[in-house]
């Protein structure tokens, strides 16, 4: 770095600018923790909420889906909104959702309730992660934003290692009910901190039409090779992951007969891969483009859950011949996600919201469809969690190859 590069970084104005960067971050990662926190720290209370519902457990199991599906098909709705009235008010409604639906949770008396407030908190839970996106493309071109999508999930892993831990202690000590008013109170808190996040889309880079145009923005969207290459390679990524997080649970409690207690320590060691892989990538862009090292992430993903299909049909490794696999195809997050976001939003600034929405909606919607697949094709063994993931990460290469085939590839200036 030059000494004049040096001196504005120095300088008063520069580290004002610094300071404001890593606020938005903060703030931005909070956002996109929503998903992890609202579905993690409330896993511990299941069989406490079969036992105080009186319900069923695979009723309660619902509450899991439920949730999903209403924090996909929320975004479709968040991300055109977005476009026309800016970032901040949707959050603050999406916010103030999350607190409503997390209060109603916790007053819920019956599985019927809990369903319906679940959905409720889905729909405003969703508007944080996927307007965080578009803020990120609201300031940064593809190269720097996948950098800053790098770095939010970095910080944002945090939530998945700390959501079970602190929502078992909360349940030690008190009750599931608590968990939901203690969700509340972050949904309170982050409101709050919303007074310092800046208004990214100015009015003049806001969207004419009316959110009834905007939605229909949709459709073209939905035809543009150039995000549906990085959704849907994505999406597929993100059903292997969806599957490992609802197969793990048995093939290694109930199949292997692990512990819970070292359930958690395996499950914690994908995220701390993921972190560090995540952090890795903001070292790779210097180097590399956002495209290539999502296609780099793809033949990884593909590679190590073919490991994992071949390992669970064998039982080669048991446990460890499970989780060394998926570690790696867990880990790789750090290279599929935020380049194949960022790499998806480069081409339409314009619709930044709206192509987040999609792109959010086709990734978690995809997680819903593969968790279903296990129970559809249960054979009491791994190999029905092993063949999903490793076909999930082979239709995610497949998708990222037809790029260089149909020349799809979006080349963007970085923007400072």
């Amino acid at each position: 770095m030059s000494s004049s590069a040096k001196g504005k970084l120095n300088s008063p104005a520069g580290e004002q600018k610094h300071e404001q960067e890593v606020r938005i971050l903060i703030i931005l990662s909070a956002l996109m923790s929503f998903a992890s926190i609202s579905v993690d720290m409330y896993l511990p209370a299941l069989p406490s909420l079969v036992t105080e519902l009186h319900a069923d457990p695979a009723r309660i199991q619902l509450t899991i889906s439920s949730f999903l599906i209403g924090f996909s098909l929320g975004q479709l709705f968040w991300g055109p909104i977005s476009d026309v009235y800016g970032r901040r008010l949707p959050i603050a409604v999406g916010l103030v959702l999350f607190m409503l639906g997390s209060a109603g949770c916790a007053l819920s008396e019956s599985a019927s309730q809990m369903l319906a407030w679940r959905v409720v908190q889905a729909l405003g839970a969703c508007a944080g992660p996927v307007l965080a996106r578009a803020m990120v493309r609201d300031l940064y071109a593809r190269e720097r934003s996948a950098h800053m999508l790098s770095i939010l999930i970095l910080m944002m892993a945090v939530a998945p290692l700390a959501g079970p831990l602190l929502g078992g202690q909360i349940l030690h000590f008190w009750s599931w009910r608590v968990i939901f008013w203690v969700l509340a109170a972050v949904g309170g808190l982050t409101l709050l901190a919303l007074r310092l996040l800046p208004e990214t889309l100015p009015p003049a880079r806001r969207s004419k039409g009316s959110v009834r145009a905007a939605l229909h923005s949709y459709m073209q969207l939905a035809m543009s090779p150039k995000l549906l290459v990085y959704a849907i390679s994505g999406g597929f990524y993100y059903g292997g992951c969806y599957a490992f997080i609802a197969g793990t649970p048995f093939a290694y409690v109930d199949y292997y007969q692990l512990s819970p207690r070292y359930y958690g320590l395996i499950f914690g060691a994908n995220i701390i891969g993921l972190m560090g892989v995540n952090f890795f990538n903001t070292r790779l862009l210097r180097s590399f483009s956002a495209n290539q090292i999502f296609k780099f992430g793809t033949w990884i993903a593909a590679a190590s859950g073919i490991v994992l299909a071949v390992n669970a049909w064998f039982g080669w490794g048991r446990i460890a011949g499970l989780a060394i696999p998926i570690f790696f195809f867990m880990s790789v997050s750090g290279l599929i996600v935020a380049n194949s976001v960022a790499s998806a939003l480069a081409a339409f600034p314009e619709q930044a919201g709206a192509a987040s929405s999609l792109v959010g909606a086709m990734h978690y919607g995809s997680g819903v469809f593969s968790a279903a697949m296990l129970g559809w094709f249960a054979d009491g063994t791994p190999w029905t969690m092993g063949w999903i993931v490793a076909a999930a990460g082979i239709a995610c290469l497949l998708v990222a190859l037809l790029q260089d085939r149909s020349r799809t590839a979006v080349a963007l200036p970085d923007k400072v």
